[in-house]
């Protein structure tokens, strides 16, 4: 017999890691989902996060989340350096999808390449007073290293939806990935935008990279886990849906956790992936997205 305080645990547990996935998922909702940029290193650029969070917290004892803020800039300027090198030899020249998509796979591969000469091929973990402590409330256990990565990632996601519904800069963001000629028409260079949009999209993966060292040990080639997920939640919430992103994240969350934990964790990703295909069957657009 099932018992049901162990199904609210794994749902709980689900909630709690979708909105993980959601934070790692955020800089490719970003890039992919308004830009119709491709990017597959960015799972790998949150991994640097992770290491540079580990960096911060192992020598200077700095709390891996305020880590993971402070190192944000210096992912927004990596972002900017590498889109205008993407925009000046691919999409420039009208080469931006498989061209590009090759690019972005070499980001990977030389990141990760990277990180294993730089850090070794070892796993790293960070420490704080949090990661090791837990919340009971009525029969449900609520784990530190999963409860502060969640309430970050809604954070997170709340202030980016905001900036882009009320800032210009965010409006023009917005306005990009719909019609880039009446952006033009405003006076506004839709590559300066989509350079700043793209910076702002790679600085996510140093809070995401603070959050995944939090919730599990790292290491250089752990990012490959995550782009299958990443994608898919992108794709299922709908192409520019930042609420449709995190809907899904917590749709696979919540569903991979009860795959565990009543079934066989093996069979979770297939189970979770599962709800792709029907979805876009019947609603090409996502849940709550533009249609494709």
């Amino acid at each position: 017999m099932v018992d049901p305080l162990a199904v609210l645990n794994a749902v709980v547990a689900g909630v709690l890691l979708g909105g993980f996935y959601a934070a790692v998922a955020l800089g490719i909702a970003i890039a992919f989902g308004m830009l119709d940029i491709p990017n597959l290193a960015h799972p790998a650029f949150v991994v640097v996060g992770a290491f540079a969070t580990w960096l911060l917290n192992s020598h200077f004892g700095i709390d891996p989340v305020l880590a993971g803020f402070l190192m944000a800039p210096l992912f927004f300027l990596l972002g900017l350096a590498l889109y205008r090198l993407y925009h000046i030899c691919f999409e420039r020249r009208g080469e931006a999808s498989l061209q590009g998509l090759a690019f972005f796979f070499g980001v990977l591969f030389i990141t990760e390449v990277g990180l294993v000469l730089s850090a070794g091929a070892d796993y790293r973990s960070v420490s704080a007073p949090y990661i090791g402590a837990s919340l009971s409330f009525a029969g449900m256990v609520l784990p530190g290293r999963m409860l502060v990565p969640f309430v970050v990632s809604i954070a997170m996601i709340g202030l980016l939806h905001r900036f882009l519904a009320r800032s210009f800069t965010g409006r023009a963001i917005l306005a990009v990935s719909q019609d880039q000629t009446a952006l033009r028409l405003m006076g506004v260079s839709p590559i300066r935008i989509k350079t700043l949009a793209f910076g702002l999209a790679n600085a996510t993966a140093s809070i995401a990279g603070a959050l995944l060292i939090i919730v599990e040990p790292v290491e250089p080639s752990i990012g490959r886990d995550f782009i299958g997920r990443a994608f898919a939640v992108v794709v299922l919430g709908g192409m520019g849906s930042f609420y449709g992103m995190l809907l899904a994240s917590l749709i696979l969350g919540i569903t991979e956790s009860l795959v565990s934990d009543m079934w066989n964790p093996s069979w979770a990703p297939a189970i979770a992936f599962g709800f792709l295909l029907p979805t876009l069957a019947f609603r090409s657009g996502g849940l709550l997205g533009r249609k494709l």
